[in-house]
């Protein structure tokens, strides 16, 4: 496992044709279809970032995703873009029972989306009012602050916490 310091602990990344990822390491050795993987997807997003290979060991350690120059951090925030899709939940509009499983209907950054809560469980408390709601299908919505939801929404979501 290799550690970020000030002389990267790899030569350049750079997506092929295809569209999959390609480490060059420090040693000039290409290694195709390289998988970006956060440490702390929700507490800290930016730090922890594991580069693994397709045989699914580590292949680059980034502390902070930030050391990294422009072009790479671009090209892994453009991967983590389309690996985690986490929409965050603006407003609930309508929940269909208060008893559970029920159907939601939300309000996105993306737009409005439909789903079944199995259970309270399937609602987690991260802190800082943060919750991650985790649908029958295992989509998660994540609410950025509960605090900050209007008042029909935070009265939704107190029946179910």
């Amino acid at each position: 496992m290799s550690a970020l310091s000030s002389a990267a602990p790899y030569r350049s990344l750079l997506r092929n044709a295809f569209g999959r990822l390609i480490l060059i390491d420090s040693e000039g050795r290409e290694h195709e279809g390289v998988t970006p993987v956060r440490a702390h997807p929700i507490s800290a997003p930016d730090e922890g970032i594991s580069l693994v290979g397709v045989d699914g060991h580590e292949l680059v350690w980034i502390a902070r995703l930030s050391d990294l120059p422009p072009a790479d951090r671009e090209l892994l925030e453009a991967e983590f873009a389309v690996r985690e899709f986490m929409p965050q939940v603006r407003a609930i509009l309508e929940v269909s029972t208060f008893s559970t499983p029920s159907q939601w209907t939300v309000d996105t950054e993306r737009g409005a989306a439909r789903f079944i809560l199995k259970s309270e469980e399937d609602i987690r408390r991260l802190g800082e009012g943060r919750l991650l709601i985790t649908s029958s299908h295992g989509l998660q919505f994540i609410v950025p602050d509960r605090f900050a939801l209007d008042r029909a929404s935070k009265r939704i979501l107190e029946r179910f916490l």
